[in-house]
This record gives structure tokens, sequence and C-alpha cells, in this order.
């Protein structure tokens, strides 16, 4: 399902639920929120907690693969200069 066919759709169930206007408006929104909430819970949302949790961590990976990076590069350049300065067999 599309994003905007779940928009269509969140649309016409909360439509559906003030059609029923002899509901007290307590009940209605009790209803539109229902409606609100099963959507969100079908989108897989993340709370903003979880996000920059998440967010933090993959700063700290980022910055540890960078810093093997730069380690590995070296280590290359070291055995590369290693094996240019012996002389062949």
């Amino acid at each position: 399902m599309t994003p905007q066919d779940r928009i269509s759709r969140l649309a016409q169930q909360i439509g559906d639920r003030l059609q029923n206007a002899s509901q007290a408006p307590e009940d209605i929104q009790k209803g539109v929120q229902q409606v609100v909430r099963g959507a969100f819970d079908r989108l897989e949302l993340v709370s903003r907690e979880d996000f920059d949790i998440l967010m933090d961590v993959l700063q700290r990976t980022r910055a540890r693969v960078e810093a093997l990076e730069r380690q590995v590069a070296s280590l290359e350049a070291t055995v590369e200069a290693a094996s240019a300065a012996q002389p062949p067999p």
C-alpha cells in the first residue's frame, strides 16, 4: 500500500467516525484516536529517543570505521615500504 493510499484510507476512516454526529464528542475523539493510533502502529515508527540513540551509535560506529581505515592504510604503507626496501632474493 502506497503512502498516498494509507493517507486516503486514514482520512476515510476518520470521516466515517465523524459522520455519526449523534455520538458524544468524547466518543468521536476516542474513535478518531483509535484510527490514528492504528495507522501509526502500521507505519512501524520509532520514538525520537530510540532514533537519537541509534544515531549516536551510528556516529560512533562511523568514527570507529574511519579510524580503522586509517590504521589499515598506515599498515599497508608500512608493509609496502618494507617490501620496497628489501632487495629481491
